[in-house]
């Protein structure tokens, strides 16, 4: 399975962010990947009003995506905010193309060094895997990537690849947390690990001023041994890499992490 990570440096036009989505999705394709993962928050970057920007699955930014995706042939994820009902949004995966199309909500809201994102951002209430080519593949979210139960969840239900999207927040030692935590989930969960940041906007010239977490880049594909198979800088990339399934089949008879946990003592 050959899976493209698209590290953009998105802005605050929800259309020429589109742009780039279905521009990325098409080279991405002609370059032989199967899927397409895109940064949380592709829609439109964080510091700016969302619920402005928010459309329902079934309105024309996702429409859009689902047309790329399909024109492609490949599988699409990419970052966007819906409604919630209560005067926020859900910070939503929209997952489309090859036969799927689901969605994902971020179970964990980014409450931490001094964002309050539950302010303006509805956490959602449920773990979602899909099917692709017989593979099962898992979805988290950014801030997810702090929380290991979510990803063996995962991992006990069918996922051998999780994909990643992230904005991920600057600051001292967040680079290095970043890859520490993404490494570490890859070896709790025995799974591939394939996170998919925001470029850090400062690369092309577009620094904003706001503290939301507006992205790093340094977006990685880790395999279930917690080795770095691919990776990119701080600027805006596309990142391709052959990820084979097996190998956390492998991992898992030769490291079975999840088959010795002790569920009735933690």
């Amino acid at each position: 399975m050959r899976i493209a990570v698209s590290q953009l440096a998105s802005g605050v036009s929800p259309e020429e962010n589109l742009a780039a989505v279905a521009e990325q999705t098409a080279r991405a394709a002609a370059e032989g990947a199967d899927v397409v993962v895109f940064p949380e928050a592709a829609m439109a970057r964080f510091g700016i009003p969302l619920g402005p920007l928010a459309e329902p699955l079934d309105g024309p930014w996702a429409t859009r995506v689902r047309a790329a995706a399909e024109a492609a042939g490949v599988l699409v994820v990419a970052g966007m905010f819906t409604p919630s009902g209560d005067g926020r949004v859900r910070n939503t995966l929209l997952i489309t193309g090859r036969g799927v199309d689901t969605h994902y909500d971020k179970l964990h809201v980014f409450d931490a060094f001094g964002f309050t994102e539950s302010a303006t951002v509805a956490p959602g209430d449920r773990a979602v895997t899909a099917a692709l080519d017989g593979v099962v593949l898992g979805f988290a979210t950014c801030y997810d990537v702090r929380f290991p139960g979510l990803f063996t969840r995962l991992a006990d239900e069918g996922a051998r690849v999780v994909l990643l999207p992230a904005s991920w927040g600057s600051g001292p030692g967040k680079a290095e947390q970043w890859e520490l935590l993404v490494r570490a989930r890859a070896l709790d969960s025995t799974c591939w690990v394939v996170a998919a940041g925001q470029a850090d906007p400062a690369t092309v010239g577009e620094v904003p001023a706001t503290t939301a977490p507006t992205g790093i880049g340094h977006s990685m594909v880790v395999s279930p041994f917690g080795e770095v198979r691919g990776r990119l800088g701080a600027e805006p990339g596309l990142l391709l890499v052959d990820v084979d399934p097996a190998e956390a089949d492998e991992v898992r008879r030769t490291l079975p992490v999840l088959a010795n946990r002790r569920r009735d003592v933690v």
